[in-house]
């Protein structure tokens, strides 16, 4: 099975984020207009948490709050689960099914933020993953090569 870094290659290492001061507001748009489920937390390239859909739902919404005057330090996730570039995609699976998460953000050694993964790359890099070797199955059974 694949590692993070290989799902970095395929996609990029590019992360959109929020300042914690923004208002939920502004960061809705940013998740409308980038069509992501999250965004990460940056304070002068410190990476502070993750603020999610299900962080809107039920942090903002279902608390009678408004989305803008509420700021992201107030409600984003802080201290999110993340992963290394070295984690395995299996990995990546049971920590996201174990603690209900849709998104693992991707630090270095020294806790710097590199890049994000979600549950659709997870199921993308799989599927693409099981693909290939069911081609290599039927080319091996065939005698045939791509």
């Amino acid at each position: 099975m694949g590692r993070v870094r290989d799902i970095l290659v395929g996609k990029g290492h590019a992360v959109y984020s929020v300042h914690p001061d923004s208002t939920v507001y502004e960061a809705l748009k940013v998740l409308v207009d980038r069509n992501v489920g999250a965004l990460t937390v940056v304070d002068n390239e410190h990476f502070m948490g993750i603020f999610s859909e299900r962080d809107y739902a039920r942090r903002v919404i279902l608390k009678g709050r408004a989305s803008k005057e509420t700021t992201i330090r107030e409600i984003m996730t802080e201290h999110p689960i993340t992963v290394n570039e070295d984690e395995t995609i299996e990995n990546c699976m049971c920590k996201m099914t174990d603690k209900r998460i849709r998104h693992l953000p991707v630090v270095d050694a020294g806790g710097r933020l590199i890049g994000i993964v979600s549950i659709g790359d997870v199921v993308k890099y799989i599927m693409d993953e099981q693909k290939h070797i069911i081609e290599n199955l039927e080319c091996y059974i065939t005698g045939t090569h791509h």
